[in-house]
């Protein structure tokens, strides 16, 4: 690394400290004022920031080891001796030019650091392997002693990327040919029928299918939750929590451009973006509604008007880990218990939405039992006009990634993101005619 991307990576790195958004929503900017990076510069930027990123915790015990403080720059230096092996001097020659210049203290640092790698038999497990104490004890709980491990390793291994063609455009032998033609190795998925895996870093901007809409970047478990939706051409179905509509957009493709899918988010710049993707996708079944609150007046408007429901609750995101290695390091807002709380609200709601006889599908990307197979069982007991239909029953395919009946997805067991979706369906009305056995008319 020169000393001009060097230093790139120095200031957006400090960005990504300081502002409350997502890291990829930060480096999108931060590339949008460096038009003196080209894409193999930005490229080298964005792997060295998402390498560290996946390498907090055990950088911040090294500094803590040091008595040194936790700070973008000292991180920075941490990462070129431990993990990319550089000596002292190495250093000092790359950082030549970069103001301020090195100070005594950090090369104290680099000294004292040189020799070691990363990995150290002193750190405990929770710096090991990257868990914030916030979900340390939920996910030991989720996985047990030995699958605790094994699932936080695999967070820690940069994921492929996935992509599912849109039906309404394109095939996926199509699209697979195409990309083998430009010199790309891609893969069929092999639970998703729709999805393509590329191994391989490129520039998007290799891949025109993005910019037509034959194509769009979703995880292959992401691709699976909304099959269980099971949407037909003709039917109506409310995607409840959309926002900025991935979901949405399969789902849509699903029911062939028929029928009427309502995409439902409170936020307004959210579906925004929604409505922009269903356009350059070519759907036109669709309307975005900006709802007040889980609670808001259209759903008692529409109470049991919709053959199908997905609610992809908002979650702690404990399964998207591999691929938003910032995330990890903010936890919810409201609490995982005030976010549990959020989440029963909604599904108490959304479910009012279900006609007789209709599915509701309810999904997270969390891998954590309190957001997923907890609430649904809570919502079970207090609504019995619903019933669990079994994964094996619904998705016979799917029958290897199924846990209690439920989808259940991890990076380390299946190659995808964290992900868990629960098919619950709505009884349907007597026939009429029929009589009540137990009735004394």
């Amino acid at each position: 690394m020169t000393p001009h991307l060097l230093q790139a990576t120095l200031d957006v790195l400090r960005d990504v400290e300081t502002a409350a958004r997502p890291a990829d929503a930060v480096t999108s900017a931060f590339f949008r004022a460096r038009r003196d990076l080209d894409d193999r510069d930005r490229g080298a930027v964005l792997e060295a920031l998402y390498t560290m990123l996946r390498h907090r915790a055990r950088l911040g015990w090294w500094l803590a080891r040091q008595n040194s403080a936790d700070t973008p720059r000292n991180r920075l230096l941490a990462w070129l001796v431990l993990g990319e092996g550089k000596t002292p001097n190495q250093i000092k020659h790359l950082w030549d030019g970069l103001k301020p210049a090195l100070s005594a203290a950090e090369t104290t640092l680099l000294a004292n650091l040189s020799g070691h790698s990363v990995a150290h038999p002193d750190m405990p497990d929770s710096k090991r392997l990257e868990c914030p104490d916030w979900a340390l004890a939920p996910l030991q709980r989720r996985f047990g002693e030995e699958g605790f491990g094994a699932e936080m390793e695999a967070t820690l291994i940069p994921p492929p990327l996935d992509l599912r063609v849109n039906p309404i455009k394109a095939t996926r032998d199509a699209m697979l040919r195409d990309m083998t033609g430009m010199g790309l190795r891609p893969q069929p998925t092999p639970l998703s029928p729709h999805g393509i895996r590329l191994q391989e870093r490129l520039s998007l901007a290799r891949l025109p299918g993005l910019k037509t809409g034959e194509i769009e970047i979703q995880d292959e478990g992401s691709q699976l939750v909304t099959l269980l939706v099971d949407a037909k051409p003709k039917e109506r179905v409310v995607d409840f929590c959309a926002g900025a509509g991935g979901k949405t957009l399969a789902i849509a493709a699903q029911m062939q451009n028929k029928g009427y899918v309502v995409a439902c988010d409170v936020n307004e710049t959210r579906l925004k973006r929604c409505a922009e993707r269903l356009r350059g996708a070519g759907l036109h079944n669709v309307e975005t509604r900006v709802l007040s609150s889980e609670t808001d007046r259209w759903i008692k408007r529409h109470k049991a008007g919709f053959d199908r429901v997905l609610i992809d609750a908002p979650c702690s995101g404990t399964g998207t880990w591999r691929r938003n290695p910032d995330a990890r390091w903010r936890a919810p807002e409201l609490g995982l218990e005030g976010l549990v709380a959020l989440q029963a609200r909604i599904l108490a709601s959304a479910a009012r939405l279900v006609k007789p006889g209709g599915r509701l599908v309810y999904a997270t990307c969390s891998v954590l039992c309190e957001e997923n197979e907890d609430q649904v069982t809570a919502f079970l007991a207090a609504n019995p006009a619903f019933h669990l239909v079994p994964l094996r029953d619904a998705a016979p395919h799917l029958a290897g990634v199924t846990q209690s009946g439920h989808l259940c997805l991890t990076p380390a067991r299946h190659g995808t993101d964290g992900f868990f979706a629960a098919i619950l369906q709505r009884e349907a009305l007597p026939a009429l005619g029929m009589v009540d056995p137990h009735s004394t008319v």
